[in-house]
């Protein structure tokens, strides 16, 4: 009897033990997942908070959608392509609220940033529309109207942008004790002009 008892002891002890080990694994497995999501969410959006004050910065010199803010937002579009890709780990993140609060934010990033590049495309087709017409040819005051248009649009576009990428910050501060990283070196590279002036040939 003794014998059967210890049995079945150790067979309940076994299987309780399996089922502890299961579930300690699955809470670090849950864990690692969660770091890795706001380890990665955080990088995008940092990055994107960096390359956006310099695409602004780059805005206020020379041409302001000259070829390096154009290609300043380019980047920031690629850097919406890796959070595209990535997007199935947003439920990694237990913070539905934060979960939200990120996609809503990249949605209207991405769907802003095409739409400035979509302006930029029709304002170079009638630009050189506008050119190939006479100075006294009634269509091209038409023309030049139109491009006072689209190029309020593309402002308002590029600021809407710009203030949409502001919400990061607090963001940033959620993802920061999830990621187990501060990402204060996107912060530092930002407030750091110098490299930005160097391209355009400024004293830093």
């Amino acid at each position: 009897m003794e014998t059967l008892w210890a049995v079945v002891v150790g067979a309940v002890l076994a299987t309780v033990g399996g089922f502890a080990a299961t579930q300690l694994e699955q809470f670090f497995r849950r864990r690692e997942r969660r770091r890795s999501a706001a380890l990665l969410f955080g990088e995008i959006l940092s990055v994107i908070e960096l390359i956006t004050a310099l695409a602004d910065d780059a805005r206020g010199r020379g041409d302001p959608y000259g070829q390096l803010t154009m290609r300043l937002l380019r980047a920031v579009r690629r850097e919406a392509d890796a959070y595209d890709r990535n997007r199935e780990k947003l439920y990694d993140l237990p913070d539905a609220k934060l979960r939200a609060q990120i996609h809503a934010l990249m949605v209207r990033v991405t769907l802003t940033l095409d739409g400035v590049f979509d302006t930029t495309a029709e304002i170079v087709a009638a630009e050189s529309v506008a050119k190939a017409l006479g100075v006294d040819d009634p269509a091209r005051a038409e023309i030049l109207q139109r491009l006072d248009g689209l190029r309020e649009t593309r402002a308002g576009g590029f600021d809407f942008v710009v203030e949409t990428v502001g919400e990061i910050k607090p963001i940033i501060v959620v993802l920061r004790p999830l990621a187990k990283e501060s990402f204060e070196a996107y912060a530092t590279v930002a407030d750091r002009p110098t490299a930005l002036n160097q391209s355009q040939g400024k004293p830093g």
